[in-house]
């Protein structure tokens, strides 16, 4: 049993709902900093009795971050919004909430601070939500010098918020519109290798203190991600190329309905770009971790896509 207090911001989302699980099995104990106490209930039967608790925590505010970290001897930031609405934006969650964490974990004494970034984060990118990654990660590690930054690609897994949606809308939509006709590449990785670089770096001095690029070991076009969950799922439908300006302009209206935009301006700038590695910081490799592969993880859990949830109908005599 490790016995070290790690407090995780973030805790309940999808990155972190797979990482609490393996933090556990090691012996640590958690403390998930989350807004709603109660989304991180299901998390705690992960690990022994009182091992994994929830702690309302609110990363706007200085007094409730200084509480959250109180003790710990790592804390890790998976904080993050991939849109804006209301008071939750990009400068609050990913800049000011990163400096505080960042500061507020020195000043605790912890001896790891473990950031989330974004592969592609930049000051120069024409998307808010990469200018502001790229700045969140500057300020943290100001705050917390040695800092391990992390910048992860798209990342899929069986509850992840990237295949599942697209599925879900290909599932329904005749036609798809492809952003200058998907041209820009990524390369998603699966989350348990997330999972595991991240533990492999806790427990791996020497790999501390660094910048990470974190990927899968293929680079794919958008539009070949679209055609491979359309593969997997055994669904038809027209793929149409549109312009990036007209994308925009259909983005502004999709983001004014209520609930969750199905895309922004922002989300077309980033699509404008690559979002692959630079080679310029270590990766999976570098850990002793091969990537998995899409193809050899995706096609299983999209199979509740497929018509009839994939289940073959018995043959009536």
């Amino acid at each position: 049993m490790s016995g070290h207090l790690i407090t995780i911001f973030g805790g309940s989302g999808f990155i972190g709902r797979h990482l609490v699980g393996r933090l556990a099995a090691k012996g640590y104990q958690i403390r998930l900093a989350v807004r709603d106490p109660e989304s991180a209930t299901q998390l705690m039967t992960q690990g022994n009795v009182g091992q994994i608790v929830g702690f309302k925590t609110n990363v706007r505010d200085q007094r409730s971050v200084e509480k959250a970290v109180a003790g710990a001897d790592i804390v890790i930031n998976l904080v993050g919004i991939l849109y804006e609405k209301g008071a939750q934006n990009f400068g609050r969650i990913h800049v000011d909430a990163a400096e505080r964490i960042a500061a507020a974990a020195k000043a605790a004494g912890a001896t790891q601070l473990i950031h989330m970034s974004a592969l592609g984060a930049s000051r120069e990118h024409e998307a808010g939500y990469a200018r502001s990654k790229a700045v969140g990660e500057e300020l943290a590690a100001k705050e917390f010098p040695g800092a391990t930054i992390l910048r992860p690609s798209v990342v899929f897994g069986r509850d992840d918020d990237f295949f599942n949606r697209f599925a879900s809308i290909l599932s329904l939509a005749p036609v798809f519109p492809l952003s200058d006709g998907g041209k820009s590449k990524m390369q998603p990785i699966w989350v348990e290798d997330l999972e595991d670089a991240i533990v492999r770096i806790i427990e791996t001095p020497a790999q501390q203190g660094k910048v990470w690029e974190l990927t899968g070991p293929d680079a794919y076009s958008f539009h070949e991600l679209v055609q491979k969950v359309l593969d997997f799922t055994g669904r038809k439908c027209l793929l149409v190329p549109v312009p990036s300006s007209l994308m925009s302009v259909m983005a502004i209206f999709m983001n004014l309905a209520p609930g969750r935009p199905q895309l922004t301006p922002d989300q077309v700038k980033l699509l404008k770009t690559d979002n692959v590695a630079s080679g310029r910081y270590p990766n999976l490799k570098d850990l002793g971790i091969v990537p998995a592969t899409i193809d050899a993880v995706v096609p299983e859990y999209l199979t509740r896509y497929k018509r009839g949830g994939g289940l073959q109908s018995a043959t009536v005599s």
